[in-house]
């Protein structure tokens, strides 16, 4: 099945085909004169062009050609060579049982499914993870869920930054605070404790401790460079505190991440493509990809035709150290060796767009990327009300897990001042709330196109009215309230009747939802679902309060508009789950 769109572009192409005009011309659109049809067609006037002819010539065959179809009930042409179409009210109810009774909505799965990699994590261990890593995990994590549901085999990478000087600080700084730890003794034969030394509240005070001093002190800083050296050379100890380190960080992160229901399929960081750098280094000297400079190993990697300095890409410093890049093209590596994506959609922020470029056309250049693409999301900075990055009240870094509380306890708030779930259990109440907060969060976040910076409002985005998050999971819930009631006095929903006058505005609304996950897919864009759903809500709205369904006396229209509120029930959730946002039973 398709959207309303697409069926009647289907329709239109074969009419331009009859003209012997290409069929792409037969494009269909919802009309931007709803007050004179419902859709238009305007590829006469491209046809025009191509074939030298009038257009309103073209626009009169093609539409003497569609009005045999019994599809449309008015075809009516405007202007130079608009051609507006009403479909009937048969071919409207036709399409919403056929959309009701579709598991998937209307929406087809894709043909070619392709292996698509999301990098959408990057946060490091031993370090708190903070509102700055909010908007990669949830565009991340709705793009993902977005291309396994059009039909790719998708797999989420956190890529944690786990290795490195930082690693070196920490080492170094618990031998200096716990050099009796077997760890730090060369000539112990182990086993190692399974028990870590360290608890992750003391990890997040040592590192800005160990970084300070390092800062200030290069003996100090030499001697974390030794820690990281002799970790990366695979020292027993140094390995085994170091997986310590690394797993109760991951665990830490796997609670924050699970708060905001965003999910991975691979929890790998920079640690795993380790032993993979000095053959790929080796390999690109011997190709010549890499070149010495000052003591350096880079890869050119600037074109003629750029308009600005694109530097080389470093991939070993003159002290012999690997590079973030260089780990990102090992991660390349390792990719198409488990993988072989198609595609590789690294989902940063927009901050990074000159290192990506580096690395992905170093990447081209030897011959690493194996048959995929590799494409960069660079999306906005989540910004406060003062339109600077968002912060706590004190100026710092606010930690995700402060963000979810505080906004879980102002949807609390706000559910109490609308008097819902008074009656409910705490637990109950608590749950509700924690939805409604990270439903909150996420569509404030996915209501925006990722490449554009947004302002985060706490008390607008947790409103039960306008664009926001609470209001379409409220707007779900009334319908399955709605629904329950009607089970409860023994009706339920059937067939969906041609539509009354005020009814096609909904069914014409519920027809283009695989229309908004196609430009979702398309142009990495989850705002182009949360914009379809807000518009299904507010459509829904106006139809719920014009129209009787409980309390309507005939059984087959009221079974009739059972059965388009369920579909926009269906549809509303299929949508909030593809944002990864979860719909309580009742508020």
């Amino acid at each position: 099945m398709t959207s309303l769109t697409q069926q009647l572009t289907a329709i239109a192409a074969e009419a331009f085909q009859a003209q012997g005009l290409d069929p792409a011309f037969g494009q269909v659109i919802i009309s931007g004169r709803p007050d004179l049809a419902q859709f238009q067609c305007n590829g006469a006037l491209a046809a025009a062009k191509a074939a030298k002819q009038n257009p309103r010539a073209i626009a009169e065959k093609v539409a003497e050609a569609l009005r045999g179809n019994p599809v449309f009930r008015d075809i009516s042409l405007a202007g130079p060579g608009f051609i507006n179409l009403s479909v009937t009210d048969a071919f409207l109810a036709g399409a919403m049982n056929r959309i009701a009774g579709d598991p998937r909505l209307g929406q087809p799965v894709k043909a070619k499914p392709e292996m698509v990699v999301l990098d959408y994590g990057g946060p490091n261990i031993a370090k708190p993870m903070h509102v700055g890593h909010l908007r990669a995990a949830i565009i991340g994590d709705a793009l993902r869920r977005i291309f396994k549901f059009v039909g790719d085999e998708t797999v989420g990478d956190v890529h944690m930054g786990d290795w490195g000087l930082q690693m070196g600080m920490l080492i170094s700084e618990l031998e200096i605070r716990r050099p009796d730890l077997p760890y730090f003794d060369a000539g112990f034969a182990g086993p190692y404790p399974a028990e870590s030394p360290v608890t992750l509240a003391e990890l997040e005070e040592m590192y800005p401790k160990a970084s300070g001093d390092c800062k200030a002190d290069p003996a100090r800083l030499e001697r974390a460079r030794l820690a990281t050296a002799e970790l990366q050379e695979g020292r027993p100890g140094y390995r085994a505190v170091w997986q310590h380190f690394f797993d109760i960080s991951v665990e830490a992160m796997k609670r924050d991440y699970g708060n905001l229901g965003v999910h991975f399929d691979l929890w790998k960081g920079e640690a795993c493509v380790n032993d993979l750098i000095p053959p790929m280094v080796e390999d690109m000297k011997k190709r010549g990809i890499a070149i010495e400079d000052k003591g350096a190993l880079i890869i050119p990697v600037k074109e003629e035709s750029d308009k600005m300095d694109i530097p080389p890409l470093i991939l070993i410093k003159s002290d012999g150290a690997a590079m973030y890049g260089t780990t990102d093209l090992a991660t390349i590596v390792d990719r198409v060796n488990c993988q072989n994506p198609d595609r590789s959609i690294y989902v940063v922020d927009h901050r990074q767009g000159l290192h990506f470029v580096q690395v992905f056309r170093a990447a081209i250049k030897a011959g690493i990327n194996g048959k995929g693409t590799l494409f960069h999301l660079g999306y906005g900075t989540m910004n406060g009300t003062d339109g600077k990055p968002f912060k706590t009240r004190a100026g710092g870094v606010m930690r995700l897990d402060d963000l979810i509380q505080m906004i879980s306890g102002e949807a609390l708030k706000k559910l109490t001042e609308h008097g819902l779930g008074g009656d409910y259990s705490e637990a109950e109440r608590a749950d509700i709330a924690r939805k409604v907060g990270v439903a909150a969060l996420k569509f404030a976040d996915l209501s925006n196109n990722p490449i554009a910076n947004y302002v985060f409002d706490l008390d607008r985005f947790s409103r039960f009215e306008g664009k926001t998050g609470p209001y379409l999971l409220y707007a779900a819930v009334r319908v399955k309230s709605l629904l329950r009631k009607a089970a409860a006095q023994g009706d339920k929903p059937g067939s969906i009747l041609a539509p009354e006058e005020g009814e096609r505005d909904l069914m014409l609304m519920l027809g283009q939802m695989p229309n908004a996950i196609n430009d979702a897919y398309g142009e990495l864009a989850p705002n182009r679902i949360a914009d379809f759903a807000f518009n299904l809500a507010q459509v829904f709205s106006t139809y719920y309060n014009a129209f009787h369904i409980l309390s309507e006396k005939d059984a087959a229209i009221r079974a009739s508009r059972l059965a388009l509120a369920e579909l926009v029930l269906k549809e509303l959730e299929l949508c909030l789950d593809l944002l990864g946002i979860a719909t309580p039973e009742r508020m």
